[in-house]
């Protein structure tokens, strides 16, 4: 018997934009995936041939990448963070839009000018997209990981800026912080394995579905 295919979605507010979607194309989840109490990260679906696996954001792309699930849905950001040779991002599902983006203490944001910089020292949950920008720009960063909470970084002293996504800004405000800069947009992409995508027609098909699911 063939084993079906694992689709890989992230937990939050893209799942939520994402279901549409995925009825669209033809996958429904069992009433369990739906039940907050439940604890369970595996899920049948009205497919036989396709479960679902619902997993931090960050995961999404590693479950894929390593062909542990063969498609799955996840943000632009995850994707060029990791940058994994493996994870083929064939169609913008165009939701869970928001931008990542440099900000700072509205103080220092007063006085400061981002064209100066020559180091900086961020706080992100993104280490290697924030290198790799400010790179580009011939600035040094310095990258204090974190895995939330990157607002009140600033705040307590542990860097003076910090880079995570944005969406009304009104986090930033609240924390008395301000966008100084902006990296890139944000949209969910639908994921699959490059291998399992050529090999598995399953995989290729579930992929036009989306593509269609979009564009309808």
């Amino acid at each position: 018997m063939t084993a079906p295919i694992i689709f890989a979605v992230p937990k939050g507010r893209i799942l939520d934009e994402a279901l549409p979607l995925m009825q669209a194309a033809g996958i429904e989840p069992e009433a369990a995936f739906f039940d907050k109490e439940s604890r369970a990260l595996m899920f049948a679906t009205n497919d036989p041939g396709v479960q679902i696996i619902r997993v931090r954001a960050f995961d999404v792309a590693t479950f894929v990448a390593h062909g542990a699930a063969q498609v799955g849905i996840v943000g632009s950001d995850v994707i060029d963070e990791f940058d994994y040779s493996e994870l083929y991002a064939p169609v913008d599902l165009d939701i869970g839009h928001c931008r990542i983006s440099v900000a700072e203490p509205t103080e220092l944001a007063a006085t400061d000018d981002p064209r100066s910089w020559s180091h900086v020292r961020v706080a992100t949950k993104y280490p290697n997209l924030t290198r790799k920008h400010f790179a580009a720009r011939g600035v040094q960063a310095e990258c204090v990981k974190l895995n939330g909470a990157m607002e009140i970084a600033p705040l307590l002293g542990l860097s003076s800026r910090i880079v995570d996504l944005v969406s009304s800004g009104k986090t930033l405000k609240e924390n008395g912080l301000v966008e100084v800069e902006k990296i890139a947009e944000v949209s969910a992409r639908l994921v699959a394995n490059r291998a399992a995508f050529k090999t598995d027609a399953r995989v290729s098909e579930l992929v036009e579905k989306f593509r269609g699911a979009v564009s309808a």
